[in-house]
């Protein structure tokens, strides 16, 4: 017979319909504007109620707040009935996040989040007459429209007719992936026509239409549910979620609202629904929850005993993975399971980050040190150009670090499947799950797919209708996968049996590079600096907190809620710069405030340990010792001197008075005084041939007329370093037009049409010192000045550019090239506790997606026997093509923020030619001593000079200097920066009785050897390890 499943479906249709058997109005509603958490709150305020017709009237937005409430008494006719409450707005079409929402407190208590997916409450499973109900809705209008409806019934929903409709509605959605004659389809359509062909529908709800429903359902139950189940050749493990983005079209503040909702909707939905399991990640939620909800966070807790509610995800939040240093990945790590093992007992395994953008190399040696076995994501599957060829695979970190990945291919309800994206907000759907399975490319190795299902942002979670398919899933209908309701947890730990030691087990190596949203790793320029300034002053000022502990206390509390502020602003729409404009208003303020705490704090440990008198204290934070640039302030002196009678010549600009000083001592401090040049010690250092010309000890300079440098020509090495006929450090403003998502993008076509600045306004050599000499040149582009003071310096063979940019564009992209004579066909970039290599060619569709790539401090391209360092102190994207480096410094799209980067901007890039490699060259030391520049205390005591640490091996950094988060002593963290195996010898300055390496969360692994302070510690290639001392 033809069409029969399209008879069933106008039979499902029908049943829809009939479920609802009565409705009943809720009137009489009362409502004031005004941000309230609490119907107290509401009635606390002195603001009169106001009347509130549902039949006349309309409430508005957007983004404000309301309050209803009216008193309901239960009618005879739904005595003994069970009782829905229904609540609509007529907004339908499909924004969860956006959209309005709503918080149901029933006689005072939180029952249920309302939105788009959940606009009904089971209210009462036998409702009493008479009964008095106080109803309170704390509403939101959401951000997308401005005016409402609100439409509130009771129902009596029919339970048995309910139920009969998802008997037939789940496997009648599975048509769609199955072809025609396929033979389950065929026997599962025979039973759904002989299920309908029992039904009299001539009377609703008359003795017969029931008599007929119960034989129906109990057909339906044999023949389908039971003959025809019990299949699990291919099960799908489906686990309830809600992602919730910490901010992106909304602000913190509205997250905070839209976890209440979501998680309200979860707990009630699991009261309903026994089999209903659900994990959800970021601790940063948990504990705005617990702050705001405390009574429902103990049901949360409840839940979670019950092995129902599973709390997972490693991070304190779901951060960004390029643009975090390394220590900032450990401390989101730290925090965030620290928090979970506190609060509920559980010791995270899962690195869960299903929608960041991008994943760096350095993140399997984070994981594993972090005590996470296992890796999700499904955010590699929007990429533009290249599929994933593995969906469960090791991925192999650049230190050799595996970690069993598994990426998560449920498809869009009706989805195509050539269209490989795929959705961490899955439904738990037939289709879905069936495509899930279709998409999955590793059958050979494993017959079990992770599904996470439910509406985020703010849309609940999982649905009635979700739970209700899972039911019928789990059977295990023959043709359709079996479902089961499992923790993401479980399903890995059995993931791992079958998978770890088979033959066919894929691995990749590396990144695994995003190809798309390549404009994250340079919209919104301001948070990006403010957090790397944060990173290093959080760490400057644990080192000085360590070498202060004793006279001021460590800063426990103080330290805490910095880091934790920073590590909120990692995540994933904030750094990224892809959130609304309100959100930077509020991250702006966050960081000056933390910026001024910073310097206070760092100011008093300082000065704790210079004390007062007339030498000069330098503090070197970076953990090498070092020559470099220092910024004496308003220090009036010729030179000043060391206490083994170097002299060094001070200059004073603008900018204050600068030395070169050397012999900085790792991790410490060193003393000078005043002093005096002899006669003859002050050489010139620089010549100024022309107004286009200067020779510098390591450069002779060429520019042209537009202060482009057509010329570096390295002295020491005998050699150009600009490539014939090419203009180094061109600015140049691109049109930046994405397909899509504007702050997010930048599409491969961005070359098409470009301008170059080169409208000089002011261009004036206006230093010629000892120390530096300095060309000022002011570019007019466009609407916008760049304002550059270029640095070249006696003693460093950096070449600096102090920007300053007063930026008025929108959609247009800055970037700046240096076309470099070095002949390669691959670039090094620094990322977190190491560095990898990329190819600058387009042979494969890997290398052409790869077009604009994240670098953190630096970039290099070398040759045989001499290279170029581009290094930056806040920036992150990068790009290289026929050997033009190029950096792009600022992007200015318009959505979602319209004003994104139209402000003034200020950083530093660094030339650095330098002979033979990166590694030889030192590039790692000469990139932290411009992103971390030497503290100074003027009018201190001779102090003389001291390190904390030291090591003896060049290629190790120490980088991190704190106190054990127990306190039981002081922890070093330290890595391998060139790829090679190292016995280093660690010198420590401070009394400990033993050593230990631990892991990243600082728990012992052995005790390291140690003579006298000297510790002996072994790094494998880009190791991070961690040394503590007590």
């Amino acid at each position: 017979m033809h069409f029969l499943d399209k008879r069933v479906k106008v039979i499902c249709e029908e049943l829809k319909k009939r479920k609802v058997k009565q409705k009943f109005p809720v009137e009489n509603w009362k409502y004031k504007e005004g941000t309230y958490i609490r119907p107290e709150e509401a009635q606390a305020d002195q603001k009169p109620w106001e009347d509130y017709d549902c039949k006349t009237m309309h409430w508005y937005g957007k983004d404000r707040h309301y309050c209803f409430k009216t008193s309901y008494q239960v009618p005879k006719e739904l005595d003994g009935k069970p009782m829905w409450m229904h609540v609509c707005t007529q907004i339908d079409e499909w924004d969860d996040a956006r959209n309005p929402q709503f918080l149901l407190y029933v006689n005072g208590e939180v029952v249920q989040g309302i939105d788009m997916n959940h606009r009904d409450v089971y209210l009462r499973p036998q409702a009493v007459q008479g009964e008095e109900l106080e109803l309170v809705l704390i509403a939101y209008t959401g951000t997308l429209h401005t005016e409402f409806n609100l439409i509130v019934e009771m129902q009596e929903v029919d339970a048995a007719v309910e139920k009969l409709y998802y008997d037939l509605w789940v496997p009648l959605e599975a048509f769609t992936r199955m072809e025609e004659d396929d033979k389950n389809r065929r026997d599962i359509e025979e039973i759904l026509n002989t299920t309908v062909n029992f039904l009299d529908l001539r009377t609703p709800y008359s003795k017969a239409f029931y008599e007929t429903l119960e034989q129906a359902s109990a057909y339906i139950d044999k023949a389908l549910y039971t003959d025809h189940a019990g299949w699990q050749d291919v099960v799908a493990t489906c686990i309830g979620h809600t992602h919730i983005d910490v901010a992106w079209w909304w602000t913190v503040a509205q997250t905070r609202e839209k976890v209440g909702r979501s998680f309200a909707t979860v707990l009630k939905l699991m009261e309903e629904y026994p089999n209903y399991k659900f994990m959800s990640s970021q601790p940063q939620l948990y504990a705005f929850f617990k702050e705001r909800y405390p009574q429902m966070y103990e049901k949360i807790k409840a839940r979670i005993k019950e092995k129902r509610w599973e709390p997972e995800g490693g991070m304190w939040v779901e951060a960004d993975c390029n643009l975090t240093s390394g220590e900032s990945l450990v401390r989101q790590f730290v925090h965030g399971k620290r928090f979970f093992k506190e609060e509920f007992g559980v010791d995270n395994r899962i690195l869960w980050l299903p929608d960041v953008f991008g994943y760096s190399g350095a993140l399997p040696q984070i994981m594993k040190k972090c005590g996470i076995d296992y890796f999700m994501t499904t955010k590699l599957a929007w990429n533009q150009f290249n599929k994933v060829p593995y969906d469960t695979m090791m991925w192999r970190g650049i230190d050799g670090s595996e970690v069993l990945t598994h990426l998560i291919t449920t498809l869009g309800v009706h989805q195509p499947i050539k269209d490989f994206f795929t959705t961490y907000n899955g439904m738990l759907h037939p289709d879905a799950i069936m495509g899930g399975w279709t998409r999955y490319q590793n059958k050979d190795i494993n017959n079990d797919i992770l599904i996470s299902y439910g509406y985020g942002d703010g849309g609940g979670g999982p649905t009635r209708e979700m739970l209700e398919t899972s039911i019928r899933m789990e059977k295990g209908v023959k043709g359709i996968p079996k479902v089961r309701q499992e923790f993401a947890r479980t399903y890995f730990d059995e993931l791992k049996e079958r998978v770890q030691d088979h033959k066919r087990l894929p691995v990749w190596e590396g990144e695994l590079y995003f190809e798309y949203h390549r404009g994250t790793l340079t919209s919104m320029a301001r948070n990006k600096r403010s957090n790397r300034k944060s990173e290093l002053g959080l760490m400057d000022l644990e080192l000085l907190s360590v070498l202060t502990a004793e006279a001021l206390g460590y800063p426990v509390k103080e330290l805490d809620e910095m880091w934790k502020l920073v590590l909120l602003n990692q995540f994933h729409d904030i750094l990224p710069g892809s959130s609304i404009e309100e959100v930077y208003k509020v991250t702006k303020k966050e960081y000056e405030q933390l910026a001024a705490r910073l310097a206070e704090l760092t100011a008093q440990r300082i000065k704790a340990i210079a004390g007062t008198g007339e030498a000069v204290a330098v503090f070197n934070t970076t953990g090498k010792v070092r020559d470099d640039i220092v910024n004496l302030g308003t220090l009036d002196a010729a030179a000043v001197a060391d206490g083994e009678g170097n002299v060094y010549p001070v200059q004073k600009t603008a900018d204050g008075s600068i030395a070169y000083v050397k012999h900085l001592p790792s991790k410490g401090f060193k003393s000078f005084h005043l002093a005096e040049l002899a006669d003859g010690d002050e050489q010139p250092a620089f010549v100024l041939h022309s107004d286009y010309e200067l020779e510098t000890p390591f450069y002779n300079i060429k520019l042209d007329e537009q202060g482009m440098f057509t010329s570096i020509y390295d002295k020491e090495n005998d050699r150009e370093t600009v490539q014939e006929g090419g203009r180094a450090n061109l600015l140049r403003m691109y049109e930046d037009k994405p397909i899509y998502f504007d702050n997010w993008d930048i599409d491969i076509f961005y070359t098409e049409k470009f301008w170059d600045v080169d409208n000089v306004e002011r261009m004036e050599w206006t230093e010629l010192g000892s120390v530096r000499a300095a060309l000022e040149i002011t570019r007019k582009a466009s609407n916008s000045t760049i304002t550059q003071k270029i640095l070249f310096y006696a003693d460093s063979r950096r070449i600096e550019f102090v920007t300053h940019v007063d930026w008025k564009e929108h959609q247009t992209l800055l970037k700046v090239h240096f076309p470099v004579a070095v002949h390669t066909d691959e670039a090094t970039f620094d990322i977190q506790f190491g560095n990898l290599t990329r190819k600058t060619h387009q042979n494969t569709s890997w290398d052409v997606a790869r077009f604009e790539s994240c670098g953190q401090k630096w970039m290099d391209l070398s040759e045989g026997h001499y290279g170029v360092s581009l290094l930056n102190d806040c920036k992150y994207g990068h790009s290289v093509k026929d050997s033009n480096m190029a950096l792009t410094l600022i992007k200015s799209g318009i959505e979602p923020n319209p004003v994104t980067d139209q402000e003034e901007h200020t950083f530093t890039y660094a030339l650095y030619p330098h002979a033979e490699g990166w590694r030889a060259a030192g590039t790692v030391e000469e990139a932290y001593k411009l992103n971390q520049p030497l503290l100074v205390q003027t009018g201190a005591q001779a102090v003389g000079e001291y390190s904390f640490a030291s090591t003896d091996s060049a290629n190790v950094v120490i980088e991190t200097i704190k106190q054990a988060e127990d306190g039981s002593g002081v922890v070093i963290r330290m890595y391998e920066s060139e790829n090679a195996y190292t016995k280093a010898k660690l010198t420590v300055n401070h009394e400990f009785g033993k050593a230990q390496i631990c892991n990243l969360l600082e728990e012992p692994e052995y005790t390291a050897q140690t003579a006298g302070n000297t510790i002996d510690v072994v790094l494998k290639p880009y190791e991070v390890v961690t040394v503590k001392l007590s």
